[in-house]
């Protein structure tokens, strides 16, 4: 069962990682651009900041599964070492990237302060993950790498959760869209909650 969980993981992660590329593959209006106005999809500084978020959030999904694997990431600790400045810089943009381009996201206040949230917490949780290395302390680097991939993770859970709430509201997008903005990362901390709190307060 813990096999099955775990290529289930590293199956979504890596797909969804990749899935930013479509955005270059396919038409330009592919996927949640659809959604957006012709002059915010014409502003540079919004284009910019949305490309950010989807390519660095994608790498930081594809780097960042492989690290929970214990065993791993104790035998390979410099290729651990070597992702994790990937992911935490990834992050970092992504995020603030993120923060960004949700001041204009689709459907209004609710949506707005949900994705701004999430990128809050996804820059902060990382940013308290890399002070906590800095300072040698692994067990809480670990706590709150937990709650930065969960953050992170939402872009799985995001795609998952608006195809269903889409057929649910019978094909209305804005409904749909206020909810998952929430509901993509709200239960993912909630999971990294349970998990933090079954781990030992100190010891590796």
């Amino acid at each position: 069962m813990k096999k099955t969980a775990w290529f289930l993981f590293a199956f979504l992660c890596l797909g969804f990682g990749l899935y930013p590329l479509l955005y270059f593959i396919l038409d330009e209006k592919f996927g949640l651009l659809n959604t957006k106005p012709l002059e915010l999809l014409s502003d540079l500084v919004w284009r910019t900041a949305f490309y950010i978020h989807i390519i660095l959030g994608g790498l930081a999904l594809l780097v960042g599964w492989p690290q929970f694997n214990k065993k791993w990431r104790i035998k390979r600790l410099d290729i651990h070492r070597l992702l994790g400045k990937i992911y935490v810089t990834s992050v970092f943009a992504s995020s603030l990237a993120g923060i960004f381009i949700g001041f204009q996201a689709t459907g209004g206040l609710i949506s707005k302060a949900g994705f701004i949230s999430l990128g809050i917490i996804w820059f902060f949780s990382t940013l308290q993950a890399f002070l906590w290395i800095k300072k040698k302390d692994i067990i809480r680097h670990e706590k709150f790498m937990i709650f930065s991939y969960a953050a992170c993770f939402a872009a799985v859970t995001l795609r998952l959760w608006l195809p269903l709430l889409i057929i649910y509201f019978e094909g209305e997008f804005i409904p749909a869209y206020r909810i998952v903005s929430w509901l993509c990362w709200v239960p993912n901390l909630i999971v990294a909650w349970v998990l933090v709190k079954r781990m030992p307060s100190s010891g590796y």
